[in-house]
């Protein structure tokens, strides 16, 4: 189901009783500055929050398995995000364009992703390169072990300078690297 959101929309309130937030449920609320995501949830739609370009929170709940493509693309005031260790599966493009984005960062117990000091998202074993937060300035340094940097793992980036890749890169996926200005 799709929700139609005024731009003056500043806040929602998601009941326990909700499990799921579909594919562009809150895409486009503009004035929507914080969300908290109850335990009951289980998926983040794809695109369900994109272009939320007041967001500055995100609270997700501990019950959180998916997080959609796009999920939270676009959201040029979110800061900071804390993934739970229940996400398992976070889709491509997930933070895209997130220009004040400056840490993406993964509860130590998650069997499926870390970060690093920087707030860089990886998979756990640290092989693939997820994210480089929109919001991450100057020069960055993958580190070895890295096999592969992830579709859009770095598009987008306005801030960051430089990038030095390890002898361990085997393979750049697809728009890693548009728009990087």
């Amino acid at each position: 189901t799709m929700v139609i959101c005024e731009k003056t929309l500043e806040q929602v309130v998601i009941p326990d009783s909700v499990t799921s937030i579909g594919d562009y449920a809150f895409d486009g609320c503009t004035g929507l500055t914080s969300i908290t995501i109850p335990d009951s949830v289980t998926t983040i739609g794809n695109s369900a929050f994109s272009s939320c370009k007041g967001l500055t929170s995100v609270t997700i709940g501990n019950s959180v398995t998916t997080i959609g493509e796009c999920a939270f693309s676009y959201c040029d005031g979110l800061t900071s995000v804390t993934i739970p260790d229940s996400v398992t599966t976070i889709g491509d493009s997930a933070f895209i364009s997130c220009n004040s984005l400056t840490g993406i960062w993964v509860d130590a117990e998650n069997p499926a992703y870390c970060s690093d000091a920087y707030g860089v998202l990886y998979n756990k074993d640290k092989s693939v390169l997820v994210c480089i937060p929109g919001g991450v300035t100057g020069n960055y340094t993958v580190p070895e072990g890295v096999v592969i940097v992830g579709e859009d793992a770095i598009c987008n980036s306005q801030k960051l300078t430089g990038i030095t890749f390890p002898s361990t890169l085997n393979a750049i996926e697809e728009y890693s690297f548009i728009n990087c200005s």
